[in-house]
């Protein structure tokens, strides 16, 4: 539904640590991309239908950068600390980076 580009990594970690509410919140690295995403929820039966009979998910928000190497961690200027998650071995968010990469 939304989509949103990051110029860096550590631009995408701010992001992520203000909106968790200082709170540990992680990212996930897939073949380049540093990206996170909030699903829909089921919660309604349009959606229900979608997931059950069509196998399709959709998300609310993707934000995404570039991060040529993986590192298990990013470290912003305001010393914010963020976890990454190399998610590389999932065929489906695979797919989704590619399609990330498409866009930068």
């Amino acid at each position: 539904m939304e989509k949103t580009r990051f110029g860096s990594a550590e631009e995408i970690a701010r992001f992520t640590s203000v909106i968790a509410g200082g709170k540990l919140a992680g990212l996930y690295w897939v073949d380049g991309i540093v990206f996170l995403y909030f699903p829909l929820t089921a919660s309604n039966t349009a959606v229900s239908k979608e997931l059950l009979e069509k196998r399709k998910v959709y998300w609310t928000y993707v934000g995404y950068a570039p991060m040529p190497k993986y590192m298990p961690i990013i470290e912003t200027k305001e010393k914010m600390i963020v976890p990454v998650v190399d998610i590389s071995a999932d065929e489906i968010l695979k797919g989704v980076a590619a399609w990330l990469k498409a866009q930068l």
